[in-house]
């Protein structure tokens, strides 16, 4: 046996570009993608994709370049998620919706070479690269443009546009198969609902890993129709870029969505898959447009947890809700909250109590455990016992690039530490209570925000909610709740109300102290409520 080794034969890179090849010989003539009135077919997905590489490489774009975009999701992003690893470089997918002075911080950290624009962000690319210092070279531009929302021609400031790439390229180009598995695939930048955004960098290996462990997971039937609610800058779309290629799926693309289109997409397509946010969920289950659906459809949600009223909601218009965990560190979902045949037979508020958990490590994973954040001890798996969640396993990211020291930090004693704190429960299950900046610490005691939260959700009254600590010279911190109502009430309650409502089914310390009204709460473009801000308001009342 000693004289078996890996040869070229059996030793290839992984990556997921070979996805769009094996797509475009057995799903040729299938939808790959369909966008407004475009529609186009999965041989010529794969063509434009190399056209596209084709023309990145006669630009000069090579390996380990970094070329990033701001686009929403349009045909054109789904495709650069090929093209643009096809040459080497590494996908950039900024936010769309962050500032210019964010996206400045961003491309100069990347040290971006390229950069395609929406025709809608074109004003905020200028104007970030307008706060560059002078010495600091500015990436190229292409345009990526769109009659039906911006007929305005391309100005001097961008070199081409993107099917100016297309038709320039080669139909025929060789793409670039990583050298080494582990070859840097993507850079993500955190959401940054805590602290400063971080740039983390996947490998082809980890990309390549998450996918197959996602379809496993989700169980996703070959063809399957997507629609993408979930932003495909956010984590690359949990992979599902990748995934629904491996798939010969059809994908959805829509530039901007509310309740109402993506029901008139479900019926229009027959779509069978989705993701989202729990604020997706939360829109579909509180929109006029509700409806019962005519044939179910599978939504996997992750991001942040989910209060269990909007998961039974959810779930009684005929969408069929599966619940995962993961960050953008493990480039996907990592734990799933893996549904038991008999946990059927339960009431319906059990069920979605249950699915609201986190759950177990995936089939990709080596390992989850919840342990105390100082030894590094297992907490009991008694549902109660407070520890930060860790993880081991192929997905996890290369690290923080240009930072050795927070990489360093995050993974140590072998596991990813994740910052979140959650419990183990005795079936081996675990769920999410706090991220540990958020937990608040009240008399000594430690309160789970999201536990509040999870109460509050259940007000009939209210529509968003979310909690922090607000400064207390007696307990040291309380907690403070700020909520969104629902819309249309003839009679709105009042923050005495909403207090005696939590403290009739909370622990009383458990209840807030203070509750603040808003029309929305502020959020991330993936529809995590960042907390950070709300502190500050919090902090800004005084004890």
């Amino acid at each position: 046996m000693e004289d078996l080794k890996p040869s070229s034969a059996n030793s290839c890179p992984l990556t997921t570009l070979g996805f769009l090849d094996r797509a475009a010989t057995v799903y040729g003539d299938c939808t790959s993608i369909i966008y407004n009135s475009t529609s186009y077919t999965w041989s010529t997905t794969h063509r434009r994709c190399l056209q596209v590489a084709s023309s990145l490489a006669s630009l000069g774009i090579k390996p380990g370049h970094v070329i990033s975009v701001l686009a929403p999701n349009i045909p054109a992003m789904y495709e650069l998620h090929f093209a643009v690893p096809m040459t080497g470089a590494i996908l950039n997918t900024i936010n769309l919706r962050l500032d210019a002075r964010n996206i400045s911080v961003i491309l100069r950290h990347a040290e971006s070479d390229l950069i395609f624009v929406d025709c809608l962000s074109r004003a905020t690319v200028l104007e970030a690269l307008s706060l560059f210092p002078p010495h600091v070279p500015r990436p190229r531009l292409i345009l990526i443009t769109d009659d039906a929302v911006d007929s305005s021609s391309p100005t001097v400031d961008f070199i081409d546009t993107y099917d100016g790439l297309i038709e320039k390229g080669d139909p025929e180009f060789k793409w670039v198969r990583p050298s080494s598995e582990w070859d840097p695939m993507t850079l993500n930048y955190t959401s940054g609902t805590t602290s400063s955004p971080k740039g983390v960098v996947h490998c082809h290996r980890g990309v390549f890993m998450m996918t197959i462990d996602s379809l496993i997971d989700w169980a996703v039937p070959k063809q399957p129709v997507y629609l993408w609610a979930l932003p495909m800058f956010h984590a690359n779309g949990w992979t599902f870029p990748w995934g629904i290629a491996a798939m010969g799926g059809t994908n959805i693309c829509v530039r901007k969505f509310n309740a109402e289109l993506i029901y008139r997409l479900i019926e229009q397509y027959d779509v069978s898959h989705m993701c989202g946010a729990p604020v997706v969920l939360n829109m579909l289950s509180n929109s006029p447009e509700q409806k019962p659906l005519k044939n179910p459809v599978q939504i996997l949600t992750a991001g942040a947890p989910p209060p269990a009223t909007v998961l039974f909601r959810t779930e009684s218009l005929g969408f069929v809700v599966s619940h995962g965990y993961g960050l953008t560190e493990t480039a996907g979902l990592v734990v799933s909250c893996a549904w038991k045949q008999q946990w059927n037979r339960l009431p319906a508020t059990e069920r979605a109590r249950l699915k609201a958990r986190q759950g177990v490590r995936t089939i990709g994973m080596t390992a989850i455990d919840v342990v105390e954040p100082e030894s590094g001890i297992s907490v009991k798996r008694d549902g109660s016992s407070l520890g930060e969640i860790v993880l081991r396993g192929g997905s996890i990211m290369l690290g923080y690039l240009k930072d050795l020291k927070g990489t360093s930090k995050s993974m140590k004693n072998g596991w990813f530490h994740t910052g979140d704190v959650g419990v183990m429960h005795p079936d081996g299950y675990i769920e999410i209570k706090d991220r540990l900046k958020d937990v608040i610490i009240s008399g000594g005691e430690n309160l789970s925000s999201v536990e509040v939260e999870s109460m509050l959700y259940t007000h009939p009254d209210v529509i968003e909610a979310a909690v922090v600590a607000r400064p207390d010279e007696f307990w040291g911190e309380t907690p403070c709740a700020f909520v969104s109502l629902k819309g249309g009430l003839d009679v709105k309650p009042t923050e005495k109300e909403i207090i005696e409502y939590c403290r009739s089914k909370l622990p009383h310390f458990m209840a807030p102290k203070t509750v603040v009204f808003q029309e929305e709460l502020p959020k991330t473009s993936t529809g995590k409520i960042q907390k950070f801000l709300l502190r500050e308001i919090a902090r800004g009342k005084g004890p």
